[in-house]
């Protein structure tokens, strides 16, 4: 991460615990590090033990991944950037549109066989994400469905958790997949 984005992100970063006088203890490493490693592993699609040696160990940032993830911090911290986001292209902080959409991709065969379908409509062996943008693309909600479950079905359940999450969203585009009757996706 350059300086310029470090600068940008760091006062989106949730304050921690200790920080605000709730006990506990400063971590051993810098917040900066830590991001960085973790940006590091999805961007590489690596595994924790194999983090480069200038990291720290990789347990550590393992341990800092899983601890904001438990918190729902990497949740708030996504907000906070997306809202930053909107604010420079001019958009109202509470989100009143959606969009949602969905891709079938091939799963490796390593992906167990219970979380795996057969798109019949694009022909994909695999699974589906189903996802929900802003009107800027920025991601709003995400589920992962094996890729015979309809998009009608799955934007159900998703549809559920954004409402949950974004309470003023009032609209959200869909493109035909979520209209069509149940009897249409069986042929």
């Amino acid at each position: 991460m350059t300086d310029a984005q470090w600068a940008a992100v760091r006062p989106l970063l949730p304050v921690p615990v200790w920080m605000r006088g709730g006990g506990g203890q400063p971590g051993g490493c810098c917040h900066r590090q830590l991001l960085d490693a973790v940006r590091y592993l999805v961007a590489g699609g690596i595994s924790w033990r194999v983090m480069p040696a200038d990291f720290p160990a990789w347990a550590r940032i393992c341990a800092f991944f899983r601890r904001w993830r438990e918190h729902g911090l990497i949740a708030e911290f996504h907000d906070r950037l997306r809202g930053k986001v909107g604010e420079r292209e001019g958009r109202e902080a509470e989100l009143t549109t959606g969009i949602i959409d969905a891709q079938s991709v091939r799963a490796a065969a390593t992906v167990p066989a219970a979380s795996r379908g057969y798109d019949g409509g694009k022909k994909v062996p695999g699974r589906t994400w189903h996802i929900v943008t802003d009107t800027l693309g920025l991601l709003l909600a995400v589920a992962v469905t094996a890729a015979n479950i309809g998009d009608r079905d799955a934007a159900t359940g998703l549809l559920q958790g954004l409402r949950r999450l974004h309470r003023d969203i009032t609209l959200v585009w869909a493109d035909g997949g979520c209209t069509r009757s149940p009897a249409a996706d069986r042929h």
